[in-house]
Parts: C-alpha cells; sequence; structure tokens
C-alpha cells in the first residue's frame, strides 16, 4: 500500500510539475517575443515531455535502466494504444495530408533508429544519444523551414503573457514538481516491483509509462470535450518523436543506458512498432484521412492485449 501512495503521489507532482513548467516556458516566450509556432514545435513539446524526461534520466541515475529505457516505449505504446483510443472513443479525428508524409515516417524512422541502436548490443550510448538528438534538431529544422502551413493557430484566442514573478514562480515550482515527483515514483515503482517479484521492466512499460502520459490524455481528452478542432493524430505522433530521441537521447548523452531485462528487446520494443505502423492502415480504411469510434475500439484491444501479455 505504501509503494502504491509513493506512485500517486509522485503521478501527481509530475503533473503539477508538468503543468507548471508549460505555463512558465509560455508565458516566458510570449514575453521574449518568440512567435507561437516556435513555441508549439519546441517549448511546449519539451514541457510536455518533461515527465518521462526527468523520470528517464532519474531512473538511468539511479540504477534503473531498465525503467528509463521502459517508460519511453511504454509511453509511445500508450499514446497510440491507450490515449488515441479513449480520444476517438470521444470524437472522430480529420486526418491532415502532413499525416503520411512527414509524421507517420518521421516517427517509424525514429522507431526503427532506437530499435537498431539498441537491439543488437543491447545498450545506448553518449555518441548514439547525440546522434539522437542531431537528428531531432534536424526535423525541427525542417518543421520550422517547410512545414509552417501546416501548423494551426487559433487566433480567436488571445493568450495574454503573465506577470514576470508569475512565470519566474511557475518555473520554480515546476521544477521542483518534477523533481519531487519523479523521484516519489520512482522508488515507489521499484518497491512495487519488488514487492511483487517482477520486474523494473514490467512496472516501467505499464504503470510508469501511463502515469508519465497522463498530461497528454488530460490535455486531450479536455480539448475533445470543449470541441477543440486542432486535435489532431499529429499531437501524438509528434509526443512520440520527441520521447524517442529527445528523452532517450538526454538520458543515454546523462547516464548510457544497457538493457538488463531482455523483456524489452524481445516483446516490449516489436510491440511498439507495431502499434506505430498499426496507425498507418487504420487512417485509410475504411474512411481516408479519417479516424472513427471503430479504430478507438481498435486500438484499445490492442492495448489491452498488451497490458496482459507482458503482465502474464
Amino acid at each position: 500500500m505504501q509503494h502504491f501512495l509513493f506512485i500517486v503521489l509522485g503521478l501527481i507532482l509530475l503533473i503539477l510539475g508538468g503543468n507548471w513548467l508549460l505555463k512558465a516556458a509560455v508565458a516566458l516566450s510570449l514575453r521574449l517575443r518568440i512567435p507561437r509556432i516556435i513555441i508549439g514545435m519546441t517549448i511546449v513539446s519539451f514541457a510536455t515531455s518533461a515527465p518521462e524526461l526527468i523520470v528517464s534520466v532519474t531512473a538511468a541515475l539511479e540504477g534503473f535502466p531498465d525503467l528509463a529505457l521502459g517508460n519511453v516505449i511504454g509511453s509511445n505504446i500508450a499514446n497510440l494504444g491507450l490515449i488515441l483510443g479513449i480520444i476517438l472513443i470521444l470524437g472522430p479525428i480529420e486526418v491532415r495530408k502532413s499525416f503520411y508524409i512527414v509524421d507517420w515516417p518521421v516517427m517509424m524512422a525514429a522507431s526503427l533508429m532506437v530499435f537498431f541502436l539498441i537491439y543488437f548490443d543491447g545498450e545506448i550510448g553518449a555518441l548514439e544519444g547525440g546522434s539522437m538528438i542531431a537528428c531531432l534538431f534536424l526535423f525541427l529544422v525542417f518543421l520550422l523551414r517547410f512545414q509552417q502551413p501546416a501548423v494551426v493557430e487559433e487566433h480567436n484566442k488571445a493568450i495574454l503573457p503573465l506577470p514576470l514573478y508569475k512565470s519566474v514562480l511557475f518555473l520554480g515550482l515546476g521544477g521542483v514538481g518534477l523533481w519531487a515527483g519523479s523521484e516519489f515514483l520512482i522508488y515507489g515503482a521499484v518497491g512495487l516491483a519488488s514487492f511483487y517479484e517482477v520486474s523494473e521492466r514490467v512496472i516501467g512499460i505499464t504503470v510508469v509509462s501511463v502515469g508519465t502520459s497522463i498530461p497528454e490524455l488530460a490535455a486531450s481528452v479536455i480539448a475533445i470535450l470543449k470541441k477543440e478542432k486542432a486535435i489532431s493524430l499529429g499531437n501524438l505522433i509528434g509526443s512520440n518523436i520527441f520521447n524517442l530521441l529527445a528523452v532517450l537521447g538526454i538520458t543515454s548523452m546523462v547516464s548510457p543506458i544497457h538493457v538488463i531485462d531482455q523483456g524489452l528487446l524481445t516483446n516490449d520494443i516489436f510491440w511498439m512498432l507495431g502499434f506505430a505502423f498499426l496507425v498507418l492502415p487504420l487512417v485509410f480504411f475504411p474512411k481516408g484521412l479519417r479516424l472513427g469510434w471503430h479504430d478507438g475500439v481498435i486500438l484499445l484491444l490492442c492495448y489491452a492485449a498488451f497490458v496482459v501479455l507482458t503482465l502474464a
């Protein structure tokens, strides 16, 4: 029971910390007159992936590499299987052409890159992490230069910058919340794994990964309920790209990631590749460039199968 409480407390602090960091980042960017397109593609993406990044880096530094890697792989699976599935149950999504021209190919390329970097030797080192960061930088440059028309901005909603003291306050609270939340979450997850005699990889790929994906789920569900038209498949795909290239890249540069539980390589990473590929045919069949409730059911059933088989 104690370990569950630490996990819940850690998740609450991660969600609050990520939200505070996001508010501070956007407010400071507006104050510095950084264009909104750059805010959306860089600062917001970083802030919403901050829980995954902090948890993975902390886990790697504290000697739990399976938790670090499992968190990212599990988050990517949860983003497409669980979160996208729930969103589609709530309402359909019209998919832009940029999905199959840029978004999906880049996500698959990033997924395959991570697969080949870690599958054969079971390790992602600092040099490999640096190459992942370089690839992410090139992708962002490409988006900023050639994909600006694909970015939808809500001009009818003015975003007012926060006072400077509030921005600094939220920045500090966000940093403390993310740090404390990651410590509580990892302590609870490792304790839970020991108590039930399962590996850190299993806890990381299920409990921790879903927990660090809660901010994306909450934001997406709220946007659907408010009938926001800006929700698109590209948002979750972008999060997956950032998780793979930025979170794993930075983590491996801070502390090399060594695979201990081979289940990550024989099971989990193939599920990640499978979910990434599955989205493509769902987008085109039975109706082109549209995802509906039936696609959501398929994704949720596949995610349920993944969880059951992983825990079995």
